[in-house]
C-alpha cells in the first residue's frame, strides 16, 4: 500500500511540475498552474523577491472576479468564510489580493498554500442565478447541525510531502464509526478532484488507519462530470451527490 500511495504522489507532483509554465512580467514571474476556476481559466500567481524574501500573489483576481460577478465579501456570512478559508492556509487579504511571503524554505508550501487558497475561495463563493443566493459550504454545516452530527470546521493536517491540506470538516472517531473527513466541493472539476486526492493520499498514513474521506459534491445546477467521481473513487475518497445527501447521514452521526 506505502508503494501505492507513493507512486500515486510522484504522479500528482509530476503532473503538477510538467503542467506549470513560467513568463518574466517586469519584475514578477508569472506562474500559470494547471489549476482551473469556476470559468475554466487556469489559476496564475505572481512571485518577486523582497527584502530577502520571496512575495507571492494572485495578484487579486479571485476575489476581483467574485466582485465583478456581484458576489458582495465585504459583510455578513460571506466576509466571516472568506476569512476562515484564508487564515486556514494562512494567506493575507491585502486590497483584493491575495498575498503570501516565502523563504527558500518554505517557497513550495508557501506557494502550495496560496494555489489552494484560490481555489477554495473561487468555490466557497458559487454563484447562483444571477447573484449569490446560497453557499454549499453553508447548506452542507446547517445539515450536519441538523442531524446532531459532531464535527470541527477548518481543520489542517500536514501531509508526509511537508505540505498542510485543509478539510472542511472533520468528524472525530466515536464507538461506532471511525474518524471521518469531509471536503464539500460547491464546483466539482477534474482538477478540484485531483487536489482532494492528492491532500488525502498525503495525509492518509498519518491519520487513524479506519480513516474515511468523503467529497459532497453540489450538483443543484448540474451533475458532475463522471470523470470527477471516478478520479475520486480511484483514491479510496467517498463521492456524495448533495441530492444524495440522506443516504450517507447514518455514516455520519454515528
Amino acid at each position: 500500500m506505502i508503494d501505492e500511495v507513493r507512486r500515486l504522489i510522484d504522479e500528482y507532483v509530476g503532473w503538477l511540475r510538467e503542467k506549470t509554465t513560467l513568463r518574466q512580467v517586469g519584475e514578477w514571474v508569472e506562474v500559470t498552474t494547471p489549476y482551473l476556476d469556476r470559468h475554466n481559466d487556469h489559476l496564475q500567481i505572481y512571485v518577486k523577491r523582497e527584502d530577502g524574501e520571496f512575495v507571492l500573489t494572485d495578484d487579486g483576481y479571485v476575489i476581483g472576479d467574485l466582485k465583478a460577478c456581484g458576489c458582495d465579501l465585504d459583510a455578513g456570512s460571506r466576509k466571516q468564510l472568506l476569512q476562515m478559508a484564508l487564515n486556514g492556509f494562512g494567506v493575507q487579504q491585502r486590497d483584493d489580493m491575495l498575498v503570501v511571503r516565502a523563504t527558500q524554505g518554505n517557497f513550495a508550501s508557501r506557494k502550495h498554500n496560496l494555489v489552494q487558497a484560490m481555489l477554495a475561495v473561487d468555490d466557497l463563493f458559487c454563484l447562483a442565478r444571477p447573484m449569490v443566493a446560497s453557499l454549499f459550504r453553508e447548506d452542507v454545516t446547517a445539515w450536519l447541525e441538523l442531524h446532531g452530527v459532531r464535527y470541527s470546521t477548518g481543520i489542517k493536517i500536514a501531509g508526509r510531502s511537508g505540505l498542510d491540506h485543509v478539510f472542511d470538516f472533520l468528524i472525530t472517531k466515536s464507538s461506532r464509526a471511525p474518524e471521518r473527513l469531509l471536503r464539500a466541493i460547491s464546483h466539482p472539476s477534474p482538477d478540484k478532484a485531483k487536489s482532494l486526492a492528492f491532500a488525502w493520499l498525503d495525509v492518509c498514513d498519518l491519520r487513524p488507519p479506519e480513516t474515511r474521506t468523503y467529497a459532497l459534491l453540489n450538483d443543484a445546477e448540474r451533475a458532475p462530470d463522471p470523470s470527477v467521481i471516478e478520479a475520486l473513487e480511484r483514491y479510496r475518497v467517498k463521492t456524495v451527490l448533495w441530492s444524495a445527501r440522506e443516504e450517507v447521514t447514518q455514516e455520519l452521526v454515528a
